[in-house]
């Protein structure tokens, strides 16, 4: 089943999570999109995480052990 979130591209928010730049927010959704495609059902946090693994501000190993603790939800 196909479900939308909300993006905003004038602004640089998906889901309401701000975007500093451009590329980062294209980045991220598109990852969003790969992950949506398997199943995945985002969040506003879990988008605040795939945002900061982007920029990398975390670890992929940060990455890992958020998804492993489903932190996301």
């Amino acid at each position: 089943m196909f479900s939308t979130i909300e993006i905003d591209r004038n602004n640089l928010t998906i889901m309401g999570v701000k975007f500093s730049d451009l590329n980062t927010f294209e980045s991220t959704a598109n990852a969003l999109g790969s992950n949506m495609f398997e199943g995945f059902e985002p969040t506003p946090k879990g988008v605040e995480i795939i945002r900061d693994y982007v920029t990398g501000k975390i670890s992929l190993s940060d990455l890992v052990k958020f998804a492993e603790e489903k932190a996301y939800v």
